[in-house]
């Protein structure tokens, strides 16, 4: 997935930029509107994360610009300020969210994830893994030499994984955004599909999923081909 982030706070910018990178993205950055749109005709981009209060061109004029050229491009905007009326101008601009600085940068992914997700932009079908194909459809990992079978709930639960790869998840959150549920019941169940997965999963050394005691998982892995 590729992201263009417009963000003038260049110090801002870059650790969203690289926090964006370590969770998986592809990131193309401008430093205020008008270089954004440069940048947005140039690549190819899934979403578009753009600060309001910046020189040359502000972000609303940035979105409105974007959409002119893509009118279903997602747009989450960022900025300090907190006031009413500037929020109901970006949602009536269509943004699909709006965060107010500061922020944790665990947050924005979060939201990135949620509306790509509304928008059918992340929804794997099929995903290579060194020696790995995952067919979610048909509910099969297939190391090379075994098929295993997934039940959905553990085809949703690594769905999930790998697209939130190489970011720490915790438990609650987890068990709250698949299956609404932060229950005794539902925890034991998932620690189960954890389990049968990181089993599925041993063929391939570049994977793993590593559990953070008393917090939840990490879904790491090499190369991916979706």
């Amino acid at each position: 997935m590729e992201l263009l982030l417009v963000e003038d706070d260049i110090d801002l910018q870059k650790v969203l930029a690289q926090y964006l990178e370590l969770s998986g993205f592809t990131v193309h950055t401008a430093n205020h509107g008008k270089h954004g749109l440069e940048v947005f005709r140039k690549y190819h981009t899934d979403l578009c994360i753009l600060d309001v209060m910046m020189p040359v061109m502000d972000g609303f004029t940035l979105a409105r610009e974007i959409r002119s050229h893509d009118p279903e491009m997602p747009v989450i905007f960022l900025t300090a300020k907190n006031q009413k009326e500037d929020r109901l101008k970006g949602l009536k601009i269509g943004a699909d969210d709006y965060i107010t600085k500061p922020f944790e940068a665990e947050e924005l992914v979060l939201r990135i994830h949620n509306i790509l997700k509304r928008s059918g932009k992340n929804d794997l079908a099929s995903v290579t893994l060194g020696c790995l194909q995952i067919r979610f459809d048909d509910l099969v990992i297939d190391d090379g030499r075994i098929k295993h079978s997934l039940t959905p709930r553990e085809a949703e639960l690594l769905r999930y994984l790998i697209e939130h790869r190489d970011t720490l998840l915790k438990r609650e959150q987890i068990l709250q955004e698949l299956w609404g549920q932060n229950d005794y019941f539902m925890g034991r169940s998932m620690d189960v599909f954890i389990s049968r997965l990181r089993k599925y999963l041993q063929a391939e050394p570049s994977v793993t999923l590593e559990t953070k005691r008393g917090v939840g998982y990490i879904f790491r892995c090499g190369s991916l081909l979706l």
